[in-house]
């Protein structure tokens, strides 16, 4: 943690003549955008596992319409199907998962006094007139909603907003132009294409928007690190899957 600590000083005093009492929370941006480019190799093998998994649909649809009386039947045929292509249909978890570590650095790090028994200087460090150890709640407290640490939260929050409407129109759009390439077909109960999804495919959507929760309630430094990465996502999947079917449109309103 003293490592890291140093780190993230170390960053901040080089930004200093530029952001100069924000330089702390510019090098937690900085430092999350070379974590996302340390990830990126990763973002981009998922992209390529997301065309695989796409190219298997009329696949898969066969399976759905000879199988689709018997769940267990389906379920092992499209992971058989899976495990003969090499195509993981975990795959495009891999990115979130190997950031989690620097999030919860960042999350401890801003949420102790002490750092190798001594005092966290970092939590002298503000975002305009936030500290960067505070949540939204303190800022409530200190001025409210329109004082100068909720100001803040709020244009985080219009970020976020902004994003995860963004991630949910593009979702839904490629969702349904999958679903018109390989409708359900068959059974009463409309099997899906791998049983047990259908809840996870009705609310990936709506995921987006539970980053405004988190932004709320964890301290501002780990929340500038989820409001950069989560723009970031947006941003390099418009890119690595505008070729995919639904995505052309919401690609194009990035540029």
């Amino acid at each position: 943690m003293s490592a890291f600590a140093s780190l993230v000083e170390g960053l901040a005093e080089v930004l200093e003549p530029i952001f100069q009492a924000s330089a702390a929370a510019a090098a937690i941006v900085l430092f999350t955008a070379l974590v996302r480019l340390l990830v990126h190799p990763l973002s981009r093998a998922s992209a390529r596992g997301q065309r695989a998994r796409a190219a298997l649909q009329p696949q898969i649809a066969a399976l759905r319409k000879k199988h689709g009386k018997n769940p267990e039947k389906l379920q092992k045929a499209v992971l058989e199907l899976h495990a003969k292509e090499k195509v993981s249909p975990l795959s495009g978890c891999l990115p979130s998962l190997f950031q989690l570590p620097a999030f919860f650095l960042l999350y401890h790090l801003f949420s102790n006094s002490q750092i190798g028994g001594e005092a966290n200087s970092l939590l002298a460090h503000q975002l305009f007139a936030a500290p960067l150890g505070g949540r939204w709640a303190d800022a409530l407290g200190d001025g409210g909603v329109f004082g100068g640490a909720g100001l803040v939260y709020l244009a985080l929050f219009v970020i976020v907003a902004v994003v995860a409407t963004f991630n949910y129109r593009r979702t839904k759009r490629m969702m349904a132009a999958s679903a018109s390439v390989t409708p359900v077909t068959g059974g009463a109960q409309g099997e899906q294409q791998v049983p047990g999804l259908g809840a996870i495919t009705k609310v990936m959507p709506l995921m987006s928007f539970l980053t405004l929760f988190t932004v709320a309630v964890v301290p501002l430094a780990a929340a500038l690190y989820v409001v950069t990465s989560t723009t970031w996502s947006a941003i390099e999947r418009a890119v690595l899957y505008r070729d995919m079917p639904g995505a052309a449109p919401a690609a194009a309103v990035l540029g």
